[in-house]
């Protein structure tokens, strides 16, 4: 299972995160100032969030983050006790890190669109596979954590 945790990890946010940023950015010259500190911290805080909801997942909730081999055990620990979905919050967070950090337009509009496409995922797809999943322990916790934030 760990390889398939590893395999996740790297095709679905690394991707998103951090390939995707650097593609879009491939162009546009990086210029040190204040705002490549902020990004900077964003850039960290966003993969320490990332980073430890990838290891509760497969440690909590014995799955990975992929929809090939989700967690057995809906996670509830962690990160997952103040927002219901704090691995999208810190792929946000990351994206967002490397707009300030490179001061790019286009690397914020490409967040704000995954912001929109993260927000349709999870209340079309994972919600309602969690509840069919996890039924009155998945509502219960629904009722006491926070979608986001």
């Amino acid at each position: 299972m760990f390889i398939k945790a590893v395999t996740a990890f790297l095709l679905l946010p690394t991707m998103v995160a951090f390939v995707v940023p650097q593609i879009i950015n491939q162009n546009n010259q990086w210029n040190f100032s204040e705002q490549n500190t902020f990004g900077l911290i964003l850039l960290l805080l966003g993969s320490s969030i990332l980073i430890s909801c990838v290891v509760i997942f497969y440690t909590s909730g014995k799955g990975t983050l992929a929809p090939w081999n989700p967690p057995k055990h809906l996670v509830q620990t962690g990160l997952y006790k103040y927002s219901r979905n704090p691995m999208y919050v810190g792929v946000l967070i990351i994206i967002f890190g490397w707009a300030f950090f490179y001061g790019s337009w286009s690397i914020l509009v490409y967040g704000i669109i995954f912001s929109f496409l993260f927000h349709f995922r999870v209340t079309f797809y994972e919600e309602p596979w969690l509840l069919e999943n996890f039924g009155e322990t998945w509502v219960n916790y629904k009722s006491e954590v926070r979608r986001w934030l």
